[in-house]
């Protein structure tokens, strides 16, 4: 896979991610679903700098969705750390950049990981 083809799937991966930062909401009895992109934008993932910058991102774009989410008039989600731990779990799983994945298991276990459906790259699952 050559770079360009590499970059554009590591952008439609993020695309995804953004996509699956939602959070569902009520307002007046509707649901409602809050979605934040997040970008890789001049990022290498490859690059563990690059990863870090990318890995905060998702982080914030997750307390973001389930927080405040720039919604007005919408009730607050009953479940913060379920629904952060769920959005960041999927946009990790979503990236499948074994950094970013290195990342997220500085905080959480193997177990949780796998509860979100993250694979662990077999040089992350050798340490």
């Amino acid at each position: 896979m050559n770079i360009r083809t590499s970059t554009r799937l590591v952008i439609a991966a993020a695309a995804l991610a953004g996509a699956l930062f939602s959070g569902a909401v009520s307002a007046r009895d509707h649901q409602v679903t809050v979605a934040q992109h997040v970008s890789t934008a001049g990022l290498d993932l490859n690059r563990l700098a690059d990863a870090r910058t990318f890995y905060t991102r998702l982080e914030n774009a997750a307390w973001v969705v389930c927080t405040r989410g720039n919604r007005v008039n919408l009730a607050p989600i009953d479940d913060f750390k379920g629904c952060y731990e769920k959005a960041l779990g999927s946009a990790v799983r979503t990236s499948a950049a074994p950094l970013i994945t290195e990342l997220y298991l500085t905080t959480h276990t193997y177990a949780e990981a796998a509860a979100r459906g993250i694979a662990i790259p077999t040089q992350v699952a050798r340490r």
